[in-house]
């Protein structure tokens, strides 16, 4: 692949992708920067011997999501370090106590517990917001089947998450 294709696919789709990071980070912007380059260092080399994949944003997504939850799997579990720091500090304009970061860390948290088709359904309905008539179309299943394993992912996740959150309102991290 020639240099100027390279730089080209970076520049149309870097801010796709940090969104895309960022948002499944809690806002840790030294996180999402240290994820989307080591994505685009792992596309570099691949695309280099193998050449540029049909969907580029779809392949590197992939990559960062997969990094992501590395990252989260490595966090023990009930541990407060993977939450931000400031967890439970400002209380949002509308009164709750958790803020939009504070959210998104302790999601990907979970999701990062679940099995990756869990997870991967769970991000597809909620966080892309793609309908399950798409979803079962793009995974070959019936919508029933999907709403069925929607259903089940989410009651997998709150397993995961209420002794933690659990645990942060007992210990007086939040109100």
């Amino acid at each position: 692949m020639d240099e100027t294709t390279l730089i080209q696919t970076y520049r149309d789709s870097v801010h796709d992708l940090y969104r895309f990071v960022s948002v499944r980070c809690g806002g840790d912007q030294v996180l999402a920067e240290d994820v989307t380059q080591e994505t685009w260092l792992r596309a570099v080399k691949a695309w280099r011997d193998q050449g540029l994949p049909d969907s580029p944003i779809a392949w590197l997504k992939t990559v960062a999501r997969n990094l992501l939850l590395n990252h989260f799997r490595r966090v023990p579990t009930l541990s407060l370090e993977a939450l931000p720091p400031d967890w439970g500090g400002e209380v949002s304009e509308d009164g709750d106590h958790w803020t939009a970061p504070d959210h998104a860390a302790l999601l990907t948290w979970g999701l990062a517990r679940l099995k990756p088709h869990q997870s991967r359904l769970l991000e597809a309905f909620h966080m892309e917001g793609r309908s399950v008539r798409e979803i079962a179309q793009d995974e070959g299943l019936s919508e029933r089947a999907v709403e069925g394993r929607l259903r089940r992912a989410r009651q997998k996740l709150r397993t995961h998450l209420e002794p933690v959150v659990r645990t942060l309102q007992e210990g007086g991290g939040l109100q």
